[in-house]
């Protein structure tokens, strides 16, 4: 059983059953949550990303000569 089924579920501030929902409907959120993982997991490594970039720039400063 999915957690749509099992639980109160609030869109837009209305309490739902999830029981109660069509199929469409629990498609749907599943679809959003399938969504809002990959939103999680893509700004994780973004972050990443940039740590890594900024850690790159500071290595190219400390190797170029000084004046």
């Amino acid at each position: 059983m999915s957690e749509a089924n099992s639980q109160t579920i609030i869109i837009d501030g209305i309490e739902y059953n999830g029981a109660s929902l069509s199929d469409e409907a629990r498609d749907q959120i599943t679809n959003l949550q399938v969504v809002d993982r990959k939103i999680a997991e893509a700004e994780a490594d973004l972050a990443i990303l940039k740590t890594a970039r900024a850690t790159y720039a500071n290595a190219l400063s400390a190797a170029l000569p000084t004046n």
